[in-house]
């Protein structure tokens, strides 16, 4: 009798460490699930940032393009408001726009040809 509960009791350590072992493996399964979707998940959102980013550098560059653009149109502003309160454009304004000239200047035009 002694051997047949002993043998009882082996087998039901026996079949206890197969339900731990298999426990433990899907345990495993599942963790190692887990990491994967975890990992896919960040591989996603890796992307999606280095896409931002190109697009952000894109977007930087383009306005770096502008401010420069803009700095020297606001040097050019500068020397033409210099230029506009110099002599020389205002006798060159007075002579086009307004056709004044000096007391001593002669004009000399061109005549039109008939046809």
């Amino acid at each position: 009798m002694r051997n047949n509960s002993e043998a009882r009791k082996a087998g039901a350590q026996r079949t206890r460490m197969r339900r731990r072992r298999k426990q433990n493996k899907s345990a495993v399964l599942c963790i190692s699930l887990i990491a994967m979707l975890l990992l896919g998940v960040m591989t996603v959102q890796n992307l999606s940032l280095y896409s931002k980013r190109q697009s952000y550098q894109a977007r930087e560059e383009e306005l770096q393009t502008q401010l420069e653009s803009e700095e020297q149109r606001q040097i050019e502003m500068e020397e033409y408001k210099e230029y506009v309160t110099t002599e020389e454009y205002i006798e060159q304004t007075a002579k086009s726009k307004l056709g004044l000239v000096y007391p001593n200047e002669i004009i000399f035009k061109e005549k039109e040809e008939e046809d």
